[in-house]
């Protein structure tokens, strides 16, 4: 079973820094889970909201600002907002990584991202997982390269997932963990799926998600798992 950091280890350093992502590792974590939107000038940057505004000194829409003015901004404990390059750069091939499509029109991006990765620096698709509540993404990102796994992030509905997972040939199912249940955990093995869920941080909870049978944990706290 993955135990998959939360934006890195957000429950012990900012969310979506580097410094999160290591302490996650070192926490002992084997993923990180991480969110991604395009900028202005066209970088992946990693950062789970549309605005700048919770986690920044600054304010504005990620995908109208520029990647020097993102950089420019303190994020809450002193670091920066980094690219998907420096997450990657920083992290090696130390762990499996689950790439969150959050904002709009990333899927190009990602995929050309992680083409580059497997051409020039020794990457394998089965390095990472590309996630997304979003259908139009999830769609895009199947048209333009099936090869990349997809991950079916789902908040509401199994039945849901499953369907779009069974339309974009998914290879997982990210269901919350609250919609889990024996009789669903169960089916979805059996389908050859994989189940990665989220967030999972109090201890019954992880208990319970454990004994389930899933394939990894997407928690804030890794030494928890």
């Amino acid at each position: 079973m993955l135990n998959i950091g939360h934006r890195g280890a957000k429950g012990h350093v900012t969310e979506n820094t580097v410094a999160s992502f290591l302490r996650a590792l070192e926490l002992g974590s084997k993923a990180i889970e991480l969110d991604v939107h395009v900028c202005a000038t066209g970088e992946l940057v990693v950062i789970h909201d549309f605005t700048v505004d919770r986690v920044t000194n600054g304010s504005g829409e990620v995908h109208k600002l520029s990647l020097g003015e993102l950089k420019a901004l303190e994020v809450t404990g002193g670091y920066s907002i980094p690219t998907l390059d420096e997450v990657f750069d920083a992290v090696g091939k130390n762990c499996f990584v689950n790439i969150e499509m959050k904002g709009r029109h990333t899927a190009q991006p990602v995929s050309d991202f992680i083409e580059r990765y497997v051409a020039e620096k020794g990457y394998h698709y089965n390095d990472v997982i590309v996630s997304s509540f979003q259908r139009e993404e999830l769609e895009a990102m199947h048209a333009i390269n099936p090869k990349v796994p997809l991950g079916i992030l789902t908040q509401a509905s199994i039945h849901q997932a499953w369907q779009w997972a069974e339309e974009f040939n998914a290879v997982a199912l990210h269901p919350h963990f609250s919609l889990l249940t024996e009789s669903n955990v169960d089916k979805a093995k059996e389908a050859g799926y994989k189940i990665y869920t989220w967030t999972v941080n109090e201890p019954e909870d992880i208990a319970r998600v454990k004994a389930l049978g899933v394939d990894g944990i997407i928690t804030d706290y890794p030494d928890r798992i």
